[in-house]
């Protein structure tokens, strides 16, 4: 069976916080997509933003990652995944 290997490209993405939320929602709400925010009973306080992606709403919870993907798209990753995937960009320009 052929192997693949992901090919590098660069990404957008922000650490979701109950300090950066509000930011991320304005971030989103700039490229014309409507986030919310949701909870889970009993706690009734705010847990993260329910986010509309390509395949369907998903549930980002504080510490997730919000990525901007290639093509515009927006969604959640863990922070684990997003740790073994992706590497900060440092410009030393």
């Amino acid at each position: 069976m052929p192997l693949f290997r992901k090919k590098p490209v660069q990404i957008e993405a922000r650490l979701l916080t109950v300090g950066t939320q509000h930011d991320i929602i304005k971030w989103l709400a700039e490229h014309g997509v409507e986030a919310k925010h949701w909870s889970k009973p009993p706690m009734r306080a705010l847990s993260g933003l329910l986010i509309p992606t390509l395949e369907s709403p998903h549930e980002a919870s504080y510490g997730d990652w919000i990525i901007k993907g290639i093509a515009g798209e927006f969604y959640p990753c863990k922070p684990e995944i997003f740790a073994e995937s992706y590497k900060e960009v440092v410009d030393n320009g």
